[in-house]
């Protein structure tokens, strides 16, 4: 089946494509999400606003982005956790936590944006990367206090 994407759909293509898919994925995912169209005359008449409005939206989504990037660059996060007497934690700090403390001080974004290869788990003054959609990337710094 030819469809339009209406938006980016990651691995398949960007807004305003017609590209070809089955059935059942257009039918049951894409569809319904409204993330494409079914290549009708009617439709393909329209692929020129369908990219106009979809680089609009990149647009927002990317100056919102930048945005909440910006107030990260400022922002430095302070855990106090036990240890033992060698600075272990007795747990970790996990995206989980970075998002909530993030949360407190009305920085929204999603577990996801968090690039950690594996939880901290030592007391210490540690760099989190923060990768945003569009490749906006940047740099959380966050402190481990015993407590």
């Amino acid at each position: 089946m030819k469809i339009i994407l209406v938006k980016d759909v990651n691995k398949l293509g960007e807004a305003g494509e017609v590209v070809k898919v089955s059935s059942g994925y257009a039918r049951n995912y894409l569809i319904p999400k409204n993330l494409a169209l079914i290549a009708t005359k009617n439709n393909l008449l329209r692929i020129e606003k369908i990219k106009k409005d979809a680089e609009v939206e990149k647009l927002d989504v990317e100056n919102k982005f930048k945005a909440i990037a910006e107030k990260i660059k400022t922002t430095e996060l302070i855990f106090t956790r036990k240890a033992d007497e060698n600075g272990h934690l007795f747990g970790s700090v996990s995206e989980i936590d970075i998002v909530t403390a993030l949360a407190e001080k009305e920085i929204e974004i999603h577990k996801t944006d968090v690039a950690m290869e594996k939880h901290l788990k030592e007391i210490g003054d540690f760099e989190v990367k923060i990768i945003f959609p569009n490749e906006i990337t940047e740099i959380l710094k966050v402190k481990i206090e015993k407590e």
